[in-house]
């Protein structure tokens, strides 16, 4: 017992040694931020800047010689650094699992299969250790996502500054997650490989097809009695919401696309996308958007490109369609901080730089539907935004001196800058 006791005094003072950064309070006093290179999100560039926001919403955004310095209570000089929106990091478990060994912190998954009733947002954990790192490279925004199932369940949007997910909660639900079955799988023998259909492949779809079907039609009536599930669907066929269909494969993306019509869903979303560049006519005729899986992955295919997952936002950016970035994978929560260098990766392999910040603020903001609030500095938006000494993209100049979430000034110490004081200071001495 004694040794037990010990344990858990060893693990209690562990816990209490790093205190979660305090929400910032609400913004009180106007903020002008002038001088710095502004990267309005919207594809354009304002060299000596001027970023002025009240109440935790943006009143002036444009060059420094059109604004009247005297209305803002604060003036912070920025010359030679760099101003950009908050970025946002859609398809995220970030708030969802802590520790990926401890399956008591993994709260993305859900028991059934087809449960679009399931909502993230009551699970999202905002004294998580992770949260913290993620802010300090500039990531103030996520799409919360559920894993797991044929329909995983409703996303939400959050921001990384609330006490609880109540404060933290921008959208509450944005949308349903629909993981379309793989048609092929992979058979292996006599030391050769080839891909085989699946023999349960068109039993799911034939079970998709039917929730679905029997949803729009309980959506189109009128019900004395509430059934949750088809309830939770109902905003895929008024519009209010989005079908996010999680898909890699070229069959899979364009047999989504194909059910997209034969539903009638106005707005739908393909997560992943690895294929996505050879059916670019098919999206575009279809007004269907792309979160493309992470940019820092090996190539699925022995014949496919070495650099193909490099290049594919400039693929899709040179075929018009719209696309985010996104950071879904192993290890996906503490990965999300390096957000912005993916974005530079696709620099380095054709994306244009501007192209590069939309992919991750205002092209983010429009496929999840809040465009209107979030993604780009602009009159009237949410003054969530963050000053960079160097360049964001770049993780050897990404240095985030200020952020601010709707106005607030947040914190942007962490666990893993307290420990690198600490032994610093080892080791210094």
């Amino acid at each position: 017992m004694k040794k037990y006791s010990i344990l858990l005094i060893l693990c209690v003072v562990t816990v209490m040694a790093w205190a979660q950064p305090t929400p910032g309070s609400k913004q009180t006093k106007s903020i002008l931020i002038v001088g710095a290179t502004a990267h309005m999100g919207n594809g354009e560039v304002v060299e000596e800047s001027a970023i002025g926001f009240k109440d935790g919403i943006i009143k002036y955004a444009g060059p420094q010689r059109g604004v009247n310095q005297a209305e803002y209570d604060e003036i912070i000089d920025a010359t030679g650094k760099h101003v950009y929106p908050g970025f946002i990091a859609p398809n995220s478990t970030l708030g969802l699992q802590e520790i990926g060994a401890v399956r008591a912190t993994r709260d993305q998954y859900e028991t059934g299969t087809f449960r679009p009733n399931v909502r993230s947002i009551i699970a999202f954990n905002t004294e998580s250790e992770v949260t913290p790192t993620v802010r300090t490279n500039g990531v103030l925004i996520g799409q919360i996502t559920p894993r797991g199932g044929i329909i995983s369940g409703s996303s939400s949007i959050v921001h990384f500054d609330g006490w609880n997910w109540e404060d933290a909660a921008i959208e509450m639900v944005d949308g349903v997650h629909l993981n379309w079955p793989y048609v092929h799988h992979r058979h292996s023998q006599h030391g050769k490989t080839e891909f085989k259909k699946r023999k349960t492949y068109d039993q799911t779809k034939q079970e998709i097809t039917r929730f679905f079907t029997e949803a729009k039609a309980y959506c189109e009536a009128e019900q004395e009695i509430t059934e949750v599930k088809y309830e939770a669907m109902c905003g895929l066929f008024n519009g209010e919401h989005r079908l996010y269909v999680h898909a890699n494969d070229i069959k899979q993306i364009t047999e989504a696309v194909h059910f997209k019509r034969t539903m009638g869903i106005e707005h739908m979303v393909i997560i992943g996308g690895y294929d996505s560049h050879l059916v670019t006519d098919l999206l575009n005729e279809n007004n269907v958007s792309v979160m493309i899986q992470r940019v820092h992955s090996l190539p699925r295919f022995d014949q496919d490109d070495v650099d193909l997952p490099y290049k594919l936002p400039a693929l899709l950016q040179e075929a018009g369609v719209m696309f985010c970035i996104e950071n879904a994978g192993d290890m996906e929560q503490m990965g999300t901080r390096n957000l912005p260098f993916y974005g530079g990766t696709a620099v380095a392999y054709g994306l244009e730089y501007e192209e590069a910040v939309m992919a991750m603020t205002l092209n983010t903001a429009k496929i999840l539907g809040v465009d209107d609030r979030l993604g780009s500095l602009e009159k009237e938006k949410d003054a969530t935004l963050f000053i960079s000494t160097g360049d964001a993209l770049d993780m050897r100049t990404n240095d985030v001196t200020h952020a601010y979430i709707q106005g607030r000034a947040i914190d942007l110490d962490n666990r893993q800058l307290q420990l690198y004081r600490k032994y610093k200071a080892k080791y210094d001495n």
